[in-house]
């Protein structure tokens, strides 16, 4: 198991642990809790040995592999699918033995190599290599571009899928969902579940934390506590915690006040000296009970405003896009006060599009929006975030907004989002991504929008933050369209989903478990419809066979012709595959001859393991590349609508 044994950690003057303990045992998936700064990620570092505890000890057992999200990723050349395939050390060092061993003709170094190497799961590597950038949101496509096209969130999921390549007993995930959107977060959950190790995770998506943990580690008071059961069940038992301690408390400040008042009355008294003294001497001794602070340092609120149309917003048949290109067609759109809207799809079909398109950052392509009077949008997107002063301070943002108020009111209102006393005069080049978007909010809530449009609202804040937005929400009284990752956000505070999805904004009739099960089945469906329409055309062909004109005979030859070359690859590549599977199962026989090991059979067995490492090599390569350009074909049989 993993311990942690009266471990402290200083940074500067900061104690962030002190006598801190907990242990952790083997197929145990515990979520790490505390707000920031209480040293979560520095726990993960000791735990990896990066950093060492100025006291106390880690212990990981000899045995165990750690795995974790690297937190830079430089701007290679190298290939995104070669790049997490470095995930799994073990195989690229067996990779590189074996190349060695062959090289030199060592055929009983091979052997060994040649068996770890199949033990190790290797031989599936790529497959498994694949499945899991699909799962992260990549495209086949996207398997062989170079790191360095990809930004900075998708370089991240690289990081992502590296660290659960790796076979691993301890996987450590710091804010794996941060940089995901919300099909990506419900895949990664489901992955998770089925990982066979030990979790330990930081996270600030409660319902992630809900759904994936069996223990929390709570960072309170430069301690660790352990509660058993996920998330909600761990604010349950706090909740009770902080109340009994609470009470508990009150009766020994009493008891404490009734042994201060004693001392002081007869401390210099003969008759009662003696008992004054033990009496004092007892204070001392008091263990001072310390209440668990359930308080959160943020509190805001949105303002009311003045009275608001019937109908807010309007669209009829809006076409949304840039320049000529239609993201999203046919939006029909009435936005009354009070609706609450949480915006649902698949990364990349127009969800941010849609928003910008309400909030006026790009104009309609086509079709009517028409905004009433009075209606003031509030519109938060992460790209916003860059566009904060990097010289200002927040006090002086604010203070743009409000020239006119008085600078102890400012201060009062930006306390609330957690910039109190110096902070206000910090600047924001200096701040986190998490501050950076407490400030944006902050300067959002204070000019009084009746439309809220919100675009991932929750990236990098902590749990205390999303709490007090969900509690603000809750009392806003105009209208709210939300796209987040963060379920338990949609779930408080929307009311109805919209789904974007294939050039489409509408209704969407379940909650998110049923969107859950949507995404689940919407690969087979597609899959299903596109035999269905194959099945068909073949029978319409059967059944009007000489119905075609000349002019469609003519397009349908260019079309195959088109098609020719790639069908052509395709059926080589299958070809190729068949060869060397059954040369595959030729060496698989020839090895399981135990004469082949045979001291005069050294020279044979040699050549036997240098052509069964070869034969895996180029096997694995082929099935690769036959799945791209099957894949390609597909698609593109579909663009020309071909059988």
């Amino acid at each position: 198991m993993l311990n942690i044994s009266n471990v402290e950690i200083m940074r500067g003057v900061k104690v962030l642990l002190s006598e801190a303990s907990a242990c952790i045992f083997p197929k145990h998936r515990a979520g790490l809790v505390g707000r920031n700064g209480s040293g979560k990620s520095t726990l993960f570092s000791l735990i990896t040995g990066e950093i060492l505890p100025d006291k106390g000890e880690i212990s990981v057992p000899r045995d165990w592999t750690i795995a974790a999200v690297a937190q830079e990723t430089p701007g290679l050349d190298q290939s995104a699918f070669d790049y997490v395939l470095d995930g799994d050390k073990r195989y690229r060092e067996l990779e590189q033995q074996i190349k060695i061993a062959t090289e030199s003709n060592d055929g009983m170094r091979l052997a060994a190599l040649q068996e770890k190497f199949e033990e190790s799961g290797a031989y599936t590597i790529n497959s498994r290599a694949g499945a899991l950038l699909l799962g992260l949101g990549f495209a086949m496509e996207d398997f062989q571009k170079p790191v360095k096209d990809f930004s900075g969130g998708w370089r991240m999921r690289l990081n992502l899928a590296q660290a659960l390549l790796c076979p691993s007993d301890l996987l450590l995930l710091d804010e794996p969902t941060n940089h995901l959107d919300l099909d990506t977060v419900m895949w990664l959950e489901d992955w998770l579940k089925g990982y066979q190790g030990t979790l330990l995770i930081i996270s600030h998506d409660r319902d992630f934390l809900d759904n994936i943990c069996t223990e929390i580690i709570h960072i309170d008071n430069q301690k660790l506590v352990t509660y058993a059961g996920n998330y909600s069940q761990f604010e349950s038992e706090r909740a009770q915690k902080i109340a009994l301690e609470t009470a508990m408390l009150e009766k020994q400040q009493k008891k404490l006040q009734h042994m201060q008042s004693f001392v002081e009355r007869f401390r210099y008294k003969a008759t009662k000296a003696k008992q004054a003294q033990s009496r004092l001497k007892a204070i001392e001794k008091m263990e001072k009970i310390v209440v668990a602070q359930a308080d959160s340092p943020f509190s805001f609120s949105f303002a009311r405003g003045d009275s608001l149309p019937d109908t807010l917003v309007r669209m009829e048949n809006v076409e949304a896009g840039y320049g000529r290109t239609v993201i999203l067609s046919d939006i029909k759109l009435n936005l009354r006060p009070g609706s609450r809207i949480g915006l649902l799809g698949r990364n990349g079909v127009g969800k941010s599009t849609f928003i910008k398109t309400l909030a006026g950052e790009i104009p309609p392509l086509s079709g009517s929006l028409s905004i009433s009077k009075g209606v003031k949008i509030g519109y938060f997107a992460q790209h916003q975030l860059d566009y904060l002063d990097p010289d200002g301070t927040p006090l002086s943002l604010l203070t743009r907004l409000a020239p006119d108020k008085r600078e102890l009111e400012l201060r009062s209102y930006l306390g609330g989002f957690g910039f109190g006393g110096d902070k206000a005069l910090e600047q924001v080049k200096s701040f986190s991504g998490g501050e950076k978007s407490r400030l944006a909010l902050a300067l959002i809530v204070w000019q009084k929008p009746n439309l809220l449009l919100l675009d991932e609202p929750t990236n990098h804040l902590d749990l205390q933050m999303r709490e007090a937005i969900v509690i603000a929400l809750a009392d806003f009284e105009g209208a709210l369209i939300v796209v987040s990752h963060d379920r338990h956000l949609l779930r408080t505070t929307t009311d109805e989903f919209y789904l974007a999805s294939e050039g489409r904004v509408r209704p969407f009739d379940g909650d998110l478990d049923s969107y859950h099960e949507y995404l689940t089945e919407l690969d087979r469906k597609k899959r299903e419809v596109l035999l269905k329409e194959k099945e068909l055309k073949k029978h319409e062909k059967i059944q009007n066979p000489g119905i075609k004109s000349r002019e469609q005979k003519r397009q349908d030859a260019e079309k195959r012709q088109i098609l020719r070359p790639l069908k052509q690859e395709v059926s080589k590549l299958e070809n190729e595959m068949n060869l060397l599977n059954a040369e595959k199962e030729e060496i698989e026989k020839a090895l399981s001859d135990n004469t082949i090991y045979e001291e005069s059979q050294k020279e044979n067995l040699k050549t036997m393991l240098a052509r069964q490492a070869d034969n895996q090599r180029k096997l694995e390569e082929t099935e690769m590349t036959w799945l791209e350009k099957s894949q390609e074909l597909e698609n593109m049989q579909k663009e020309l609508e071909i059988s």
